[in-house]
């Protein structure tokens, strides 16, 4: 298995698929996950003849359980340390979730003022800021991630195994068919990592300001979410990193659920590549 030890001693676990020469995509996993999850877009996207690329967050996945830098400048140096390592240019950063927040700080940060990114697509991304706060009224409250805090904390995998079988997928929702497999594999990337990652991660997804990375984006950023996210509402993300962003296209789904990447691959993966290949 590939690594790479930051700069602090993270060990930070990647895949790398494909033809060197290729235009390369990294995609940045959302939180409890591991580069597992982007499973269906890999493939899908190696098999249209581009170059491969995800990394297992600190403390998540195979990734080394450091105690220390559970946040979203580290999560963005890691990821910049891996684009360094394999020297990619003119590469495509696609982010879920906490993934999303990810990729607004390294290519903010980054990618963008080292000329490594071409174009950044955010999916059901935590950007600009997801807790409710006086500038931002609109926001969720902090109870609700103190209950997530607490949840974890008492229990990781009764957690984990409501989340995933619950609000994730909408499969809560009436008529919704909820797939143990799905359910299953969500759960197992999630135990695999460090609990204290995830407890810690909560504040870095829910807290972290991101409106000045959002500003300070150039590159053509595709935005997707489903109006029916129930992890990460849409009108407190989607729509104002439309907002905010200089160069986004936007597009909501009717009825998708937060793991749309999982639910609805056979819509999501082509409308991301029909935005690569413009």
């Amino acid at each position: 298995m590939a690594y790479i030890t930051t700069s602090d001693g993270a060990e930070i676990y990647f895949k790398d698929w494909g033809d060197r020469d290729a235009q390369p995509i990294m995609f940045h996993h959302g939180w409890p996950l591991s580069s597992d999850d982007w499973d269906a877009q890999m493939l899908y996207f190696l098999g249209k003849g581009y170059r491969v690329i995800a990394s297992d967050r600190r403390g998540h996945g195979r990734s080394s359980q450091i105690g220390t830098g559970h946040d979203m400048d580290h999560y963005a140096s890691d990821a910049s340390a891996v684009v360094e390592h394999l020297d990619l240019h003119d590469a495509i950063h696609i982010g879920h979730s906490t993934g999303g927040g990810q990729v607004a700080r390294y290519v903010a940060k980054f990618g963008q003022p080292q000329g490594r990114v071409a174009k950044a697509v955010l999916v059901s991304a935590v950007p600009p800021l997801m807790v409710q706060t006086d500038a931002n009224p609109e926001g969720t409250p902090i109870s609700v991630f103190d209950g997530f805090r607490s949840a974890l904390a008492a229990n990781r995998a009764e957690f984990f195994q409501a989340v995933a079988s619950g609000p994730f997928y909408g499969f809560n929702r009436d008529g919704a068919t909820l797939s143990e497999p799905v359910v299953a594999n969500w759960w197992r990337q999630g135990m695999t990592g460090s609990a204290l990652a995830h407890y810690e991660g909560i504040k870095a997804f829910s807290e972290t300001d991101q409106t000045e990375d959002l500003r300070a984006i150039t590159v053509p950023v595709l935005v997707l979410q489903g109006d029916d996210d129930q992890v990460v509402p849409y009108e407190d993300a989607a729509l104002k990193q439309h907002e905010l962003l200089s160069n986004s296209t936007l597009k909501i789904y009717e009825g998708f659920p937060h793991g749309m990447l999982t639910t609805h691959a056979d819509v999501i993966n082509p409308d991301i590549l029909a935005f690569i290949q413009q």
